[in-house]
């Protein structure tokens, strides 16, 4: 024989506010990014955090959230605040020349620096979302890129 438990009245709204409120509920934290190694403090970084591989890390406008920071003692700090736990990766590009966007020669070879996080490094290509990716499921997650020439 089965039982049902039926909630009447106020008890019945109580228990859907309960529910809904943890069900609503997405924890969330903070990424602290700080980049290294850069050749000057010239221009800005632009800093892309990704939530999955489509368009990493070549495809800025596929990225979750996208950064302009200063440069400062060839080194750049960031914190993405409120970030939905989860798996990321970030890439950076040192744009030198303040245009907005990585500068690349005639085979497409990068001419400013980059970074990813991991320190991932591509073969024949960019690094993939695999290698780079870091997992954030804690209050505060601290991850380092490198910039490479």
């Amino acid at each position: 024989m089965k039982k049902f438990i039926f909630f009447t009245g106020t008890t019945a709204g109580l228990a859907l506010l309960l529910i809904t409120s943890v069900s609503s509920n997405a924890q969330t934290g903070t990424i602290s990014l700080t980049i290294s190694a850069l050749k000057s403090d010239r221009g800005k970084c632009l800093i892309y955090l990704y939530r999955s591989e489509g368009g990493f890390p070549v495809k800025p406008e596929a990225a979750f959230k996208k950064i302009v920071n200063e440069i400062n003692g060839l080194q750049s700090s960031y914190e993405f605040k409120d970030i939905p736990f989860g798996v990321y990766a970030i890439s950076v590009v040192h744009d030198e020349n303040n245009n907005g966007k990585l500068d690349t020669n005639l085979i497409g070879l990068p001419k400013e620096g980059i970074g990813v996080t991991n320190n991932a490094k591509g073969s024949f290509g960019p690094p993939k979302f695999k290698d780079a990716k870091f997992d954030h499921y804690k209050p505060l997650t601290t991850c380092y890129i490198s910039i490479s020439y």
